[in-house]
C-alpha cells in the first residue's frame, strides 16, 4: 500500500500594487540576507546531533533584526537545507562506490572476453582503447569518492541558496548570455539587470510557519477568509518606513482568494489549527504567488486494508517512458473491457508543461477508474535511483546505451507515484505498488496472445506487450498469480480426488450384509481396478488413470462384502445391452 500524502499545499496568485510589490522585494531579501547567514553559520557547526546545533542561540541572534516568529522560520529552514544536503552527500558516495565497483570488476575481465561469478556473468570491455579509458574514468572517479567521504566525515556539505546551477549562470554571465554575441554596453547592461532580478527572486525568503491557535492559523502572515485581506508582521528596522497598521504589521491591498480547495483551508483556519505560507515571485512571468500548507494526518485515521481492496475491481497501470498502458481488473485478476492507452509525451518540455501533462494523464486514470467502480489503482514499484546514479556503467555503451539511458530518465517514477498518491487519496482511491520483476516478459509469454485473440473488434487500442504487462501488475496487487492457467479441463490431483470418491460410494442397494464398509485406503489402490502411470510433459499435470478389471480374474464377492454399483447398473447407465464382458446374457 502507498501511503496517502500527511500534507495538503494549494496556491494562488496575487495582484500586487506597486506599493506591495516594493515592501514584499524589500522584507523578501532582507530576510533572505538573514537566511544566508544562518545557513552558512549551521554549516560551519557541522554534523552534531540536534541538542548541539545551537538553535536557540541562532534565534536569539535574528530575532534582534526581524521578529521572534520570522527568526524561528529562518533557523528551522536552516536545519532543514543542511540535513537534506546531507542525505544527498550520502547519495553522492553510494553512487559513486557503485560505479568503481562496476568498472573494478570489468577491468578484471580481458578485453572482449567475459567471466562467470556467482549466477552472472562479467563482461569484459571491448578493446584496449575502452579499457584504459575506463581506468582512468576508475582513478577519476576514486579522487571524487576520497574527497566526498572527507567532507561528509568533517561534516561539511555544498549547499547554495536558489540552487547550484543559478550560482554557476551567475559565474559566468557572459556564457549564459541569451543576447547574439559579441554583446554590446547596452545589452550586457540589461544582462545584469536581468540577472540581479533573478538572483534576488530566487533567494528572497518569504515563508511563515503556522503556529496553532493564532488568529487565523498565523500570526506572522494571516489571512481573513472572509475578505483575503492579507496582514503580515515586517521585520524590526523595516516597521518605521512601511508600517501601516498597529503593532508593527503591513495589510496589503491586495486579497488572497482560493478557488481550489478553499474550503478545506477555510475549514482549518476556523478550527483554529495551524496553516504555513510562503510568498514567492516568478521573474519571468514577473507574477507574485501565495501557496498555504498544513498537514493532512488526522489522528486514528487508517488507510484500507489490502485484503479489503482486493474484493472490489482495480486498475492496472504499466508506465512507460511515452505514454500509460492501463486495463481493468475484476477481483478474480481477469481483464475486463477493453485496453486504455494514455499518451504521455514529457521529453523535452519545460517543467511546468512536464507537471501539467503529467497531471492530465493521472486525472484521466482517476476518471477510468471511478467510471469502473475501481477500489484502487495498482502501479509497479519502479526505483531508477540506482540505475540512474550508476549512470553509463551500467546502462550500456555507444549509442544504444546512451539511448537506454535517455529512456530511463525520461520515465517520471518518483513524481509520477507522488501525484498519483496524492491525487488519488483526494479522489477517494488508494494505489497498491507491487514488484516490477518480470512483469513485462510474463505479460508477452502468457497474456498477450489470449488478449490480442480476444480484443474486440470494435476497439480502437491494439493490445500491445504493455497492456499485457499491466494485467500481470494487476494480477499482483489482487494476490493472483503473475502467469496464467493453460486452456482446458483442470485433470489434477485436486480436482479428481473428489470425482472417485463420489465414484466410489457405497449407496444402500449395495449392501450384502451388515458389516459397516471399511474406507479405502490411500496407501493402495482399491479391489475394483489397477492404478497405470499417466503420460506426462511439460505442460501437462500428471493424472492416474483407471483401468478395468479383467474377468475372472478374482474371486467373487462374498455375502460380507460390500462392492460398487453393479454391472447391469454401469451397462444400463451407458445404454449398453445386458451381456457381461464373456459374453454371456447376465
Amino acid at each position: 500500500m502507498v501511503a496517502p500524502p500527511t500534507g495538503c499545499r494549494i496556491r494562488t496568485r496575487l495582484h500586487l500594487t506597486p506599493a506591495d510589490a516594493v515592501v514584499l522585494r524589500a522584507v523578501g531579501e532582507h530576510l533572505g540576507a538573514l537566511a544566508g547567514a544562518d545557513l552558512a553559520a549551521r554549516v560551519r557547526i557541522g554534523n552534531v546531533p540536534a541538542a548541539h546545533n545551537r538553535r536557540a542561540e541562532r534565534k536569539k541572534a535574528l530575532t534582534a533584526r526581524s521578529s521572534s516568529r520570522w527568526a524561528g522560520s529562518i533557523t528551522r529552514t536552516s536545519e532543514d537545507q543542511y540535513q537534506l544536503s546531507r542525505r544527498a552527500l550520502d547519495a553522492r558516495i553510494g553512487s559513486l562506490r557503485r560505479a568503481i565497483a562496476t568498472i573494478t570488476s570489468r577491468l578484471a575481465v580481458t578485453p572482449g572476453g567475459r567471466e562467470q561469478r556467482g549466477r552472472r556473468w562479467v563482461r569484459g570491455y571491448a578493446d584496449d582503447t575502452e579499457r584504459r579509458a575506463k581506468q582512468q574514468r576508475l582513478q577519476i572517479l576514486q579522487g571524487r569518492l576520497r574527497r566526498a567521504v572527507r567532507e561528509r566525515e568533517g561534516g561539511r556539505v555544498r549547499v547554495t541558496r536558489g540552487g547550484r546551477r543559478l550560482l554557476n549562470a551567475r559565474h559566468h554571465l557572459y556564457d549564459t548570455a541569451t543576447a547574439e554575441k559579441p554583446l554590446t554596453a547596452a545589452d550586457w547592461q540589461a544582462q545584469l539587470e536581468g540577472w540581479g532580478t533573478v538572483w534576488s527572486a530566487r533567494r528572497m525568503f518569504l515563508t511563515a510557519d503556522g503556529e496553532a491557535g493564532a488568529p487565523f492559523g498565523n500570526y506572522t502572515l494571516s489571512i481573513d477568509p472572509a475578505d483575503g485581506s492579507i496582514a503580515m508582521v515586517l521585520p524590526d528596522p523595516l516597521r518605521r518606513q512601511y508600517a501601516n497598521a498597529p503593532r508593527g504589521r503591513y495589510v496589503l491591498d491586495a486579497a488572497a482568494v482560493f478557488s481550489h480547495r478553499g474550503g478545506p483551508w477555510a475549514d482549518r483556519i476556523a478550527a483554529g489549527a495551524s496553516v504555513r505560507y510562503d510568498i514567492t515571485y516568478d521573474p519571468a512571468r514577473g507574477r507574485w504567488y501565495l501557496d498555504a500548507s498544513w498537514s493532512t494526518t488526522a489522528k486514528g485515521q487508517t488507510a484500507p486494508a489490502l485484503e479489503t481492496l482486493r474484493q472490489h475491481p482495480v486498475l492496472a497501470v504499466d508506465v512507460n517512458a511515452d505514454h500509460l498502458a492501463a486495463w481493468v481488473l475484476d477481483p478474480h485478476g481477469n481483464p475486463v473491457g477493453t485496453p486504455h492507452t494514455i499518451p504521455l509525451q514529457l521529453s523535452g518540455l519545460p517543467a511546468p508543461t512536464r507537471d501539467a501533462r503529467l497531471r492530465a494523464a493521472i486525472s484521466r486514470l482517476l476518471h477510468l477508474a471511478q467510471q469502473h467502480e475501481c477500489a484502487a489503482l495498482v502501479i509497479e514499484n519502479l526505483d531508477f535511483t540506482d540505475t540512474r546514479a550508476s549512470g553509463r556503467e551500467r546502462l550500456g555503451r555507444g549509442r544504444r546505451g546512451k539511448a537506454f539511458r535517455r529512456t530511463v530518465a525520461g520515465i517520471p517514477t518518483g513524481r509520477f507515484r507522488d501525484r498519483l498518491a496524492g491525487m488519488a487519496h483526494h479522489a477517494g482511491l488508494s494505489v497498491i505498488a507491487v514488484d516490477p520483476a518480470y512483469s513485462s516478459r510474463w505479460g508477452a509469454q502468457h497474456w498477450l496472445n489470449p488478449l490480442t485473440e480476444q480484443a474486440s473488434t470494435a476497439s480502437t487500442t491494439a493490445v500491445t506487450v504493455h497492456h499485457a504487462a499491466a494485467v500481470v501488475v494487476g494480477r499482483r496487487g489482487l494476490g493472483c498469480t503473475a502467469w496464467r492457467r493453460k486452456d482446458g479441463p483442470r485433470q489434477t490431483a485436486a480436482t479428481t480426488a473428489p470425482r472417485r470418491a463420489e465414484a466410489a460410494a457405497v449407496r444402500p442397494e449395495d449392501r450384502t450384509g451388515t458389516t459397516a464398509p471399511t474406507p479405502p485406503s490411500h496407501h493402495s489402490t482399491g479391489r475394483t481396478g489397477r492404478t497405470a502411470p499417466a503420460r506426462t510433459s511439460r505442460s501437462t499435470p500428471a493424472v492416474r488413470q483407471t483401468r478395468a478389471r479383467p474377468p475372472g480374474k478374482h474371486p467373487t464377492p462374498g455375502p460380507t462384502t460390500v462392492r460398487g454399483p453393479s454391472i447391469h447398473d454401469q451397462l444400463t447407465l451407458f445404454a449398453m445391452p445386458d451381456v457381461a464382458n464373456t459374453g454371456q446374457s447376465t
